[in-house]
Formats: C-alpha cells, sequence, structure tokens
C-alpha cells in the first residue's frame, strides 16, 4: 500500500479531514476533530485503537505493530508497504469508530 491509498481509504469514511499534525498527515472526525491515524512517514501508518484490538492486529498480521507512546500502547503501527488493503480498511474503520466514541 503506498500513503496515496491510505489517503483514499480514510477519507472515504464520513466526517473525516486531513490535517497537518507536527509536519505529517493526520486524519481526524467528529465535532472535536479528533485523531484516529497518521502517516508519520510514507513507510508507516499508525491507527488509535484501544489496546486489546491493537494486541489483535499484531497477533494476527506480520505487518503490524505496536506503537508505544511513553508507558501506554497507543497505536497500531502498519508497515504500508506489506499491508492487506481490505485489513487497513478495517483497522481504520475501527480508529474512526472510536474516536467517535
Amino acid at each position: 500500500m503506498t500513503p496515496e491509498d491510505v489517503r483514499a481509504l480514510a477519507l472515504g469514511l464520513p466526517d473525516v479531514i486531513e490535517r497537518d499534525h507536527h509536519g505529517f498527515p493526520s486524519f481526524r472526525t467528529g465535532a472535536r476533530g479528533r485523531i484516529f491515524a497518521t502517516l508519520p512517514t510514507d513507510q508507516v501508518l499508525r491507527v488509535m485503537l484501544d489496546e486489546g484490538p491493537i494486541l489483535e492486529a499484531v497477533a494476527q498480521w506480520q505487518w503490524c505493530r505496536e506503537g508505544w507512546w511513553g508507558t501506554k500502547l497507543m497505536t497500531v503501527e502498519v508497515v504500508l508497504a506489506d499491508a492487506e488493503p481490505d485489513a487497513v480498511a478495517d483497522l481504520l474503520a475501527d480508529g474512526h469508530l472510536r474516536a467517535n466514541q
């Protein structure tokens, strides 16, 4: 997958906008513009999920890894070159849903 593929999937979800976040793209939703995914590099997508779904994704797909912010597990990091588009679409949809709760 490419950043353009991710962008198309993310922006295809309801009420999503793309904004800069510390120099890289972020995808936001809802009235508060809550971030649910970022593209910190052209090779990696980060999707904000709860711990359980992050661990499930890492166990299921070799192209997923844990994303830690300090001592807290916050994201699933997707290595785009190896990622399956349908699974990435599902991860983005899950992050979008979580951001709108």
